[in-house]
């Protein structure tokens, strides 16, 4: 059975882009007679609103969008999350990093070359080869840290690894796809403020909800690389990914949740209907 889902974040409305995801991965399901969930990733709670999410399910329901069972929430996962941190610990995948962002960002601007990512420069392991006695001084006297993975022992650990693209990644990808675990470098997978970094949580969930067919746009398709790898780590099924193309503004730019004439709930306000929106997505 076809599972997918739509996996929103209460931190703004929903805008045509989002439109798009929640249409595409809703209509696979529906014609495959499979399920469609809904997600709400609300663990970033510095940002999530609840007036957010409240029209998150106003305007999917306004577009005749359905999801099988309750709507699962992360920040009632935050166990699962830990449980599986501490898996990732006890195999010596992950350290301490007591790097600021500020700190990060210096040492990349000191190093001639700094290896890159697809969204800049990668960490450059500052706190990779600190020793066993310096980490937990430094956590007995308070310092904030972060939890890394480490992606060089990710690696070695997981092997020669693919996913399936089902869908077309952004330069034209399809069917198996090689896994470089290495291409985000050493991902945080936890912060203090936060119990489980984006890539970490999102495959636990997938998990626990059954997902089968994972559709989201082209800008996560580098995601799929670490969360494959994760997923392997973790002895987690994995599912087929299917990413698309983005909605984009009138400048050619992907659309943000602060552009507000382009959120489902402006485009009410305006008088749309339900079948002017697909119609419009169509179009496009």
């Amino acid at each position: 059975m076809i599972v997918t889902r739509f996996a929103p974040s209460p931190t703004g409305y929903l805008h045509l882009g989002h439109a798009f995801c929640a249409i595409n991965a809703h209509a696979i399901a529906r014609e495959a007679g499979g399920r469609f969930h809904l997600r709400i990733e609300d663990i970033d709670a510095a940002r999530a609103r609840r007036e957010y999410e409240a029209a998150i399910l106003d305007d999917l329901r306004w577009l005749g969008i359905a999801w099988a069972g309750p709507v699962l929430r992360q920040s009632h996962r935050f166990a699962a999350y830990r449980h599986a941190i501490e898996r990732l610990d006890a195999d010596d995948l992950l350290y301490p990093c007591f790097c600021t962002r500020n700190e990060v960002a210096a040492e990349i601007a000191r190093a001639a070359e700094a290896p890159q990512g697809p969204e800049g420069p990668l960490y450059p392991g500052t706190c990779r080869t600190l020793s066993s006695e310096d980490r937990r001084a430094r956590i007995a006297d308070g310092s904030p840290y972060a939890l890394r993975l480490d992606s060089t022992k990710a690696a070695a650990r997981v092997g020669p690894l693919r996913w399936r693209e089902r869908g077309r990644g952004p330069n034209g990808e399809v069917g198996e796809i090689d896994v470089d675990p290495l291409l985000f470098g050493d991902v945080v997978i936890a912060r203090k403020e936060t119990p489980a970094s984006y890539h970490l949580a999102v495959v636990l969930d997938d998990a626990w909800q059954g997902v089968t067919l994972v559709t989201r746009g082209d800008d996560l398709y580098g995601a799929a690389h670490v969360q494959r790898a994760l997923q392997a780590l973790l002895k987690l099924p994995a599912p087929d990914y299917a990413h698309h193309r983005l909605i984009l503004d009138a400048n050619g730019r992907k659309l943000s949740k602060r552009d507000r004439a382009m959120t489902l709930m402006a485009l009410r306000e305006a008088g749309k209907a339900p079948e002017d929106i697909r119609a419009l997505l169509n179009a496009g």
